[in-house]
């Protein structure tokens, strides 16, 4: 991409009816419906085409993600009797390449040229600060009649004494390791944190994850607990209840000092220092505070069920709202955004079936309301957890890592959530999403017909589990 206008030079000189700041997954849904609508649309970037997601988030995390997998599962496969499994890593930079050869396919597929293929579409590269009635990118300035902010995030840094007087990497620089350290300390339980940690590791680095609470502490805590004895049996050093307090460098790498849950002191060693903290959206510079558009303390854009922002004409979708951070709300939300723009508010952002996934090994996926959750909403519920030594696929994998939990409301039955960890969950999880949206029971899940020798069929013992003792039932007996 040029400097300035690149595509459709003649639909540029026109004032455009809307444009959109941010050329991620929520700034080219935006403008993609827009022109889908008609309108002219001006699309301004800064940085890498494609935002987070393509460049430096999904694609790139989950190849990798899958290459450790590859070299786990050889090394598992002495769990089938007269099997011996054994797998090295030859060359970490040549799976580096590959992934980076991925991510500039992807990038010129699914963004370079889906511009090409929209004339309403006009490119901007360029910072943009929304100024009066218009804004600005660079020394051009326009008036669109509307505008959707879709600046994406950023990782976040904690505040832990000494931080900035040491190297320390993000995501985006741990994925873009050419050389694996030989030990990490990764700071955050979340799901970055846990993701990257596990991919380490079963890539032979000596990986700590130190965390404030728990893993996963917006996930059920049962899903957390089993997690975090997955990886510690993985060798996983997992230390939770952590309170951090400094972080000093020498020339063998990092330490941090920190407080264990008892309050006792503790240090952490390690070559190379992963912080892995969080995310903060991208509104520095946009000029919100002058432009009348609220923020919280965070920077995060505030928007009402229609992604209007505080100040008339002006939209915002995706991780700028800080919320629901996940590429496919960025999208969904960018679409909305755009609709409402210019066709007179007639759409809700809803959230509420919004499937959530973690790729780590088992997987985590959840959907709808957790049990603490649904219990702050007022609801009286009852809750199925059974465990993966239930399900027949699990046992003739011979791997039953992993759980089900079903969340629903006792009086009617009606499901208001579905929390698994499972391998491959991330897929299994679509089947409790659309339960959850079409307003099913437990009792729907539990008479619907699952094939059998399926991870997904987990779900359905969890609903039979409202009523019966699974580990009594025969095989396909519902």
């Amino acid at each position: 991409m040029t400097t300035s206008n690149c595509c459709h030079a003649s639909e540029s000189a026109r004032a455009p009816d809307i444009a959109v700041i941010g050329a991620g997954s929520a700034g080219f849904a935006a403008a993609i419906r827009a022109a889908e609508l008609g309108a002219r649309v001006a699309l301004i970037g800064h940085g890498t085409l494609g935002g987070t997601c393509v460049n430096i988030g999904c694609v790139p995390s989950k190849t990798l993600i899958r290459a450790a997998e590859a070299l786990h599962g050889g090394r598992a496969a002495a769990r089938f009797a007269g099997i011996d499994g054994a797998t090295r890593l030859r060359d970490w930079s040549a799976l580096a390449t590959q992934k980076d050869a991925l991510v500039a396919s992807l990038r010129q597929a699914k963004y370079t040229d889906v511009l090409k293929a929209h004339e309403r579409i006009s490119y901007r590269q360029g910072r943009a600060r929304i100024v009066g009635t218009g804004l600005t990118v660079g020394d051009e300035t326009m008036a669109p009649v509307r505008i959707v902010i879709a600046t994406g995030a950023a990782p976040s840094r904690p505040a832990i004494a000494g931080l900035e007087t040491v190297p320390w990497l993000d995501s985006t620089g741990a994925l873009a390791l050419r050389r694996l350290p030989a030990s990490l300390l990764v700071v955050g339980g979340g799901f970055v944190g846990c993701e990257l940690g596990q991919m380490f590791a079963r890539a032979g680095v000596a990986v700590t994850i130190v965390c404030r609470s728990r893993l996963m502490p917006q996930a059920e805590p049962e899903i957390g607990a089993a997690l975090a004895d997955y990886l510690r049996a993985e060798g996983i050093d997992v230390r939770c209840g952590a309170a951090y307090e400094a972080v000093e460098g020498d020339t063998a790498g990092v330490a941090l000092t920190l407080r264990t849950a008892d309050g006792r002191p503790d240090a952490v060693r390690a070559e190379r220092l992963l912080v892995a903290a969080g995310r903060r959206p991208n509104t520095a510079g946009l000029g919100l505070a002058e432009a009348g558009i609220a923020t919280d303390a965070r920077g995060a854009i505030h928007v009402d069920d229609r992604l209007r922002t505080t100040r008339p004409g002006i939209y915002a979708a995706g991780d700028v709202t800080g919320r629901d951070m996940f590429v496919y709300m960025a999208a969904y939300g960018g679409k909305i955004a755009a609709e409402n723009a210019l066709n007179g508010d007639s759409r809700c952002y809803d959230n509420a079936a919004m499937p959530e996934v973690v790729f780590t090994d088992p997987q985590i996926a959840t959907v709808g309301l957790t049990e603490a959750a649904a219990r702050a909403k007022g609801f009286n519920v009852e809750t199925s957890l059974i465990g993966l030594d239930q399900v027949p696929r699990a046992l003739a994998a011979r791997d039953t890592r992993g759980l089900v939990k079903l969340v629903a409301e006792r009086r009617s039955g009606r499901l208001l959530g579905a929390h698994m960890l499972a391998p491959e969950a991330g897929d299994s999880i679509q089947t409790a999403t659309l339960a959850i949206k079409q307003g099913m029971t437990a009792s729907d899940l539990a008479e619907t017909v699952f094939p059998y020798l399926t991870t997904v069929e987990a779900l359905k013992l969890a609903a039979l589990g409202f009523t019966k003792d699974v580990a009594a039932l025969s095989c396909c007996a519902g």
